[in-house]
């Protein structure tokens, strides 16, 4: 298994935020991970890329109490879970966060050459190959980024990613606040990023969209795995599409 997570649990003082979860993506494949609005797929997202010991390591719990991160991570056959997130990283495990978050105040070609700190070398063909897959930031390229709509900031968060020597790609919720032809092509785009060779596991509260796309699906609710399965398996079980999927 590419990615392996085994019995991740993150409890911020006494509250469980995730809980005992366990979860794998093969080499190449695209996974999605659905559920309500404060699940903990977000938290998931953010312990395999080291964004959750930051926040022990960082914080030393003055903003969210104490912070507790138990059970491990794996890719490609390594733990990472004590690791910080710059050397998760390097691994080509990163996450593209929800509403993408670049550099407001750089442009568009700026922020992608940041993207490109961990892999320098082939920066001229990673940010045409970027442009091959957002036409719209090749012409936005010397636009400020804070100046981009809600979907474009996603794609330069996406593109950012390709930037680095990328072989897993997390990606967090980025249909948020899109109106529905945008986050039509969004999605195109993002499965192009999967027949590239990347390795997707992608959250998503459209069930929709993310069942379109995905090969497997793990449902998250309070914390907790509650289903895996296909597309199709899961949208056969009435009790699951109305308790956790809203359909």
């Amino acid at each position: 298994m590419y990615l392996e997570v085994k019995n991740l649990s993150v409890y911020y003082d006494t509250a469980v935020v995730l809980n005992d979860v366990s979860l794998y993506v093969n080499k190449g494949e695209f996974a999605a991970m659905v559920g309500p609005n404060g699940a903990g797929k977000s938290t998931c997202l953010k312990a395999m890329a080291g964004l959750i010991q930051w926040q022990i390591d960082t914080l030393k719990g003055t903003r969210l109490g104490k912070i507790t991160l138990k059970g491990s991570v794996k890719f490609n056959g390594e733990e990472l879970i004590s690791l910080p997130a710059h050397e998760i990283a390097k691994r080509g495990l990163i996450l593209c966060p929800e509403r993408g978050k670049p550099f407001r105040e750089m442009t568009v070609i700026e922020n992608l050459k940041a993207g490109a700190v961990l892999n320098q070398k082939n920066m001229r063909e990673n940010i045409e190959k970027c442009f091959r897959l957002f036409p719209i930031l090749e012409k936005r390229k010397d636009q400020v980024s804070g100046t981009l709509s809600g979907g474009e900031i996603t794609m330069l968060a996406i593109a950012r990613s390709l930037m680095a020597d990328l072989k897993l790609l997390l990606i967090d919720e980025p249909s948020v606040g899109l109106a529905p032809k945008v986050k039509a092509d969004l999605f195109d785009r993002i499965k192009s990023v999967n027949e590239m060779g990347i390795t997707i596991l992608l959250v998503e509260q459209d069930v929709s969209f993310a069942f379109d796309l995905s090969e497997r699906n793990y449902v998250i609710s309070r914390g907790k795995l509650v289903a895996e399965g296909t597309s199709k398996e899961l949208m056969a079980d009435e009790l699951m599409r109305k308790t956790y999927l809203g359909m």
